[in-house]
């Protein structure tokens, strides 16, 4: 079946339909990883965005049930140079185009995703759609240009989850932790827990002053989709913990919104970080890490004294992470879960459970 995909910018592309044959919209980005399109797609931050992915040859591994990053896809849609039919991975369980179609997700091949790439970053990312038609029509353009912005868009509390609930092992010996979900991956929970701490996850909406008084001796801020700012909700419940002098951490949304609890401004970056090969520089140490990024929006401002740019990432010299004097605190715009480097980044969890011991030694 043929497909198009249709830019904003009036660009067209035709290719051929391998996932779900439903028309779809959203925010088109690239990501350069050369590996991980299962993770990708199911991780929530992808939430109203179609991915365009880089590397060329896509599905060759097939779909692995403990490689999810969550229950479901997320992406709107999936644009590849060249999809490959028949995985070969003995943890294989599906194809990509079954997996697609299962979650109603339409896939495009035969795409030219350089030149489409280039195209992104000189223009910016930009709503577009794609269609599963054997024939173009200019309604294709107009729904394009009707889609909602990234701008603007609190998707935190569409991806969360409901209802408040407890993960993986809990014991009398680790950190009880408060981790808000605005978009949470599996394995950053996997991780908090394999380094000391009892999760209880709860909605993106959940006031803080209803968490505070409960026996939490930390709080996690996720990662997740869209616009900070309009997360009026989220920005208070983590200005409570901040006074509360609780320790927090924060990664990506959660590193922004910590951002905006402290004073700063968030804004949008033209084309996004997306991939797995961002190196960012610790301004502490000056070693410098290799890590996976998945974000359009970033903090903005100057380190100061009192509140230091512990990170910077080397390709824009962006604000890559932060910290505020004095207070138990630690934000990162990066997925340390993640393993690009492979583990560079994974020592945070170890850093968090260390900061969490030491203010409770002292408390």
């Amino acid at each position: 079946m043929k497909a198009f995909l249709v830019l904003q910018n009036g660009e067209i592309f035709e290719g051929e339909s391998f996932g779900a044959e439903v028309d779809s919209l959203g925010e088109i980005v690239f990501n350069t990883a050369m590996a991980g399109y299962q993770e990708i797609l199911t991780d929530p931050s992808y939430k109203g965005q179609m991915i365009n992915l880089t590397y060329p040859m896509v599905g060759n591994y097939g779909i692995s049930p403990e490689d999810m990053e969550s229950d479901k896809i997320h992406a709107s849609g999936l644009i590849v140079k060249e999809y490959v039919p028949r995985p070969s991975n003995y943890k294989s369980k599906e194809t990509l185009s079954d997996f697609l179609k299962r979650f109603s997700v339409p896939g495009i091949q035969g795409i030219d995703t350089r030149r489409l790439t280039r195209m992104i970053r000189n223009s910016g990312a930009m709503s577009a759609g794609i269609f599963i038609k054997e024939k173009y029509s200019p309604e294709f353009l107009e729904k394009v240009k009707s889609a909602p912005s990234m701008v603007g868009a609190d998707l935190a509390k569409v991806v969360s989850t409901k209802t408040s609930y407890q993960f993986g092992n809990h014991s009398a010996d680790k950190f009880n932790l408060a981790v808000y979900d605005f978009g949470v991956k599996w394995n950053i929970l996997r991780l908090l827990d394999g380094n000391g701490f009892n999760i209880t996850v709860f909605p993106a909406e959940t006031p803080a002053s209803k968490i505070l008084d409960q026996n939490f001796d930390a709080y996690f801020l996720s990662n997740g989709p869209g616009d900070p700012e309009p997360l009026s909700y989220a920005i208070q419940s983590a200005k409570q913990i901040i006074d509360a002098k609780k320790p927090l951490f924060g990664i990506c949304l959660g590193h922004q919104i910590i951002g905006l609890a402290l004073g700063k401004k968030t804004g949008k970056l033209k084309f996004g970080h997306r991939g797995g090969n961002h190196p960012v520089r610790n301004e502490e140490t000056k070693r410098v890490e290799i890590t996976s990024q998945n974000h359009g929006f970033h903090v903005l401002g100057e380190s100061t004294t009192d509140m230091p740019v512990t990170r910077l990432n080397l390709f824009d010299n962006t604000v890559a992470g932060l910290k505020k004097n004095g207070l138990p605190l630690m934000a990162v715009q990066y997925h340390p879960e993640a393993c690009p480097g492979p583990h560079d980044s994974q020592y945070h969890f170890k850093e968090f459970y260390e900061m969490v011991k030491s203010h409770r030694a002292n408390h």
